[in-house]
């Protein structure tokens, strides 16, 4: 199993990054103000200006760290990778079961499973810790419907009908989503405030 490791991000866009012997030096005003070991980092993530030394950029390439650039307002600009070192015999299967809807049925139904059962969990739970503040009657029903789908998911083999399912299974979820708001409501109700546009399209 693979070890995860940290991930560094520099928020800041007046710091510069640099190598010092193992480590990630962070640099302000040509001052050190931090250091991280590299040896406990998976990735870096910068939103700074200034950028990163090749000496840098050269380690974490050689290490296998991610080193990713994005501007202040979060816009991916760059990325340093290394070698690529891709299994391909996973990826032989990948394809194979790419060209065969009755396996990619299976893998993809697998994971609308997953998807309509933490729904369900999602509601469950609601039920269960605020029964006396929610529409239960509400929650209940949506529940059922979810819970009905399970078994339908699991044994589907078209695409498209499952693609149809997940739908089913998002509009039965979302029916109930103020329901399970239970704080600061007015902030993340589901149903536009009064003078309140929705745009859509």
């Amino acid at each position: 199993m693979k070890h995860l490791l940290n991930t560094l991000f520099i928020t800041s866009d007046d710091l510069y990054l640099g190598l010092d012997g193992e480590n990630v030096a962070v640099y302000r005003d040509k001052e050190i103000i931090h250091r991280q070991p590299l040896l406990q980092l998976q990735n870096i993530v910068t939103f700074a200006y200034s950028g990163a030394s090749p000496a840098l950029m050269g380690k974490c390439s050689e290490l296998g760290i991610g080193l990713a650039f994005f501007s202040q307002s979060g816009r991916f600009l760059a990325r340093v990778s290394g070698e690529n070192n891709g299994n391909v015999l996973l990826r032989r299967t990948q394809y194979r079961t790419a060209d065969d809807e009755k396996l990619s049925c299976a893998a993809a139904g697998s994971m609308v499973f997953g998807k309509i059962y933490n729904c369900r969990s999602v509601i469950e739970r609601t039920k269960r810790d605020h029964g006396m503040r929610v529409d239960t009657a509400k929650l209940t029903n949506a529940s059922d419907t979810l819970k009905s789908m399970l078994a339908t998911v699991n044994n589907e083999e078209s695409l498209e009908n499952l693609r149809g399912l997940e739908g089913i299974a998002a509009v039965a979820y979302f029916s109930v989503f103020d329901e399970m708001i239970i704080g600061d409501k007015e902030h993340f109700s589901t149903i536009p405030a009064a003078g309140v546009r929705l745009l859509t399209g």
